[in-house]
């Protein structure tokens, strides 16, 4: 058996970032909230693609890389913080992001351009046809021009970068031990891509194995997470050496949350916005944790989180996604 630590990493964000009470949530909902606060993984702008690129760059390091491509949407967090690895290890970033080109660079389009991105924008209807292969015309183009290039793929989703999140766990684990706290009931986090929930489905079955982990979906239905992520999880597994066995039935999504569509704020996901800002002080974000706190609170509504339950909420960053949705965020 392996341990993380026997894989290389380059160290980019701000560890460990806070494990934080949200009394004033938790009191009204009934049960005991912590927040991760993983937003403040610094590096970028912050947020969880931190931890996966700690490991996705070293490899990139190693293989001599002169160029990273890797895609998402207009406001992806993981594409912004792809940009800046990419800077501060000498490397040009290539951006093929989902949306018709912008009138107006705000939020992490702007942060994009800051960091010298080149950016190409596929047509939203025809994204999921076009995207390998535009990708791919951009490796080639690298490659002719006697560069080196590495693909990264939606979200750093890999078994490779899913191992930031089973040693998120590892530090939570160490940061609740060491105030003399008990494992949570449950962990909640969004979904997009898929890596985040693999590591922490990987990590709480080491640590914390009577801990449910629940991802709530802000793209895709609950199934082909199931699929995807049980996947991802057995073959994180299979690196680390640890015995684990993973099924798509072992995987909890709720797909309900979404709204019209990935990248479009939901009415819930802004009332949970202003919920948490009015009662914490905490900004979420209108894309990921917005609606993954709608998705926690409906579940605690609904009897699938039991009162008195501990629960920890992790936050994937994005606040940087606010400013684009201003005019929608006040029409609440």
């Amino acid at each position: 058996m392996k341990t993380v630590d026997d894989f290389e990493r380059v160290p980019l964000g701000f560890f460990p970032t806070p494990l934080e009470s949200l009394s004033n949530v938790g009191a009204s909902l009934g049960i005991e909230l912590t927040i991760k606060r993983d937003d403040y993984t610094g590096f970028g702008g912050g947020g969880n693609k931190v931890r996966k690129l700690e490991y996705l760059m070293a490899e990139a390091c190693r293989q001599g890389i002169n160029t990273v491509i890797t895609t998402g949407g207009h406001q992806s967090n993981h594409a912004r913080m792809v940009a800046a690895a990419a800077r501060k290890f000498g490397m040009k970033p290539i951006l093929v992001l989902r949306g018709n080109p912008p009138e107006q660079y705000q939020g992490n389009l702007l942060l994009d351009k800051l960091f010298g991105a080149e950016l190409q924008f596929l047509d939203p209807d025809q994204y999921f046809d076009l995207i390998a292969g535009a990708m791919q015309a951009h490796a080639d183009a690298a490659t002719a021009r006697g560069e080196k290039a590495l693909i990264i793929p939606l979200g750093g989703a890999t078994p490779l970068g899913a191992l930031g999140y089973v040693r998120a766990v590892e530090e939570m684990d160490a940061q609740l031990k060491a105030r003399g706290e008990s494992a949570p009931q449950v962990i909640v986090a969004p979904t997009g891509s898929g890596g985040t929930l693999a590591g922490l489905y990987v990590g709480a079955r080491h640590y914390w194995p009577q801990t449910k982990i629940v991802g709530i979906s802000v793209s895709a239905k609950a199934q082909w997470f199931q699929d995807r992520i049980s996947t991802m999880a057995q073959d994180c597994a299979d690196l680390l050496e640890w015995p684990q066995q993973w099924s798509p039935e072992d995987i909890w999504i709720e797909d309900g949350f979404v709204g019209t569509a990935y990248g479009v704020p939901s009415d819930g996901g802004i009332e949970a916005i202003y919920r948490v800002a009015q009662a914490e002080g905490v900004l979420l974000d209108p894309v990921y944790t917005g609606k993954a706190m709608h998705g926690l609170i409906s579940l605690v509504e609904q009897g699938k989180i039991a009162q008195g339950d501990k629960v920890v909420f992790v936050h994937c960053g994005g606040s940087p996604a606010l400013y684009p949705f201003s005019q929608r965020l006040l029409e609440q």
